[in-house]
C-alpha cells in the first residue's frame, strides 16, 4: 500500500511538472505579452507611413516635407500624383513612369528594391503619409 501511495505522489508531481513546463513554452511563442491594463499601441496609416518614410524606407535621405533636397518634397509630391490622378504605388513598385521630376528618376530607380519588398499595406502607409502633408 505504502508503494502504490508513493507511486502515486510521483506520477502526481510528474504530471504537474508538465503541465507547467507546457505553459511555460506556451508563453515563451507569444510575441507579445501584456501586463494588467497595458494596451497594444495601434498605428494609423499615416503614423506608420511616416515610421517606414524615416525609417527603413530612408525616403527622407532624400526627400523632405517642404523643401527639395535630391528629389522632390513631399508636398510637391503629393500635390503632383493628386492633380495628375498618379498611382504612386504602382511606381514605387517600380512599374510607373515617373511623373514628378523625371530628371531625377536614375536616382530613385536605385531605391526601388526597397520599396519593392514592401508590402501593399506598407507602401499605401507611405501614399498615405505623403498625401497627409498635401497644404
Amino acid at each position: 500500500m505504502k508503494k502504490a501511495l508513493f507511486i502515486f505522489s510521483v506520477l502526481l508531481m510528474v504530471s504537474c511538472k508538465k503541465e507547467t513546463a507546457t505553459t511555460d513554452t506556451t508563453n515563451e511563442n507569444n510575441t507579445e505579452a501584456y501586463s494588467e491594463g497595458q494596451t497594444a499601441e495601434v498605428k494609423t496609416p499615416e503614423a506608420l507611413g511616416k515610421e517606414i518614410f524615416e525609417g527603413k524606407g530612408n525616403c527622407t535621405s532624400c526627400h523632405q516635407v517642404d523643401q527639395k533636397v535630391i528629389g522632390p518634397s513631399i508636398q510637391e509630391i503629393a500635390k503632383i500624383y493628386k492633380d495628375k490622378k498618379g498611382d504612386m504605388i504602382t511606381f514605387l513598385k517600380g512599374n510607373g513612369e515617373p511623373i514628378v521630376d523625371p530628371s531625377q528618376f536614375a536616382v530613385m530607380k536605385t531605391n526601388f528594391p526597397v520599396t519593392q519588398a514592401m508590402s501593399d499595406e506598407e507602401l499605401k502607409a507611405i501614399e498615405t503619409y505623403i498625401y497627409s502633408n498635401l497644404k
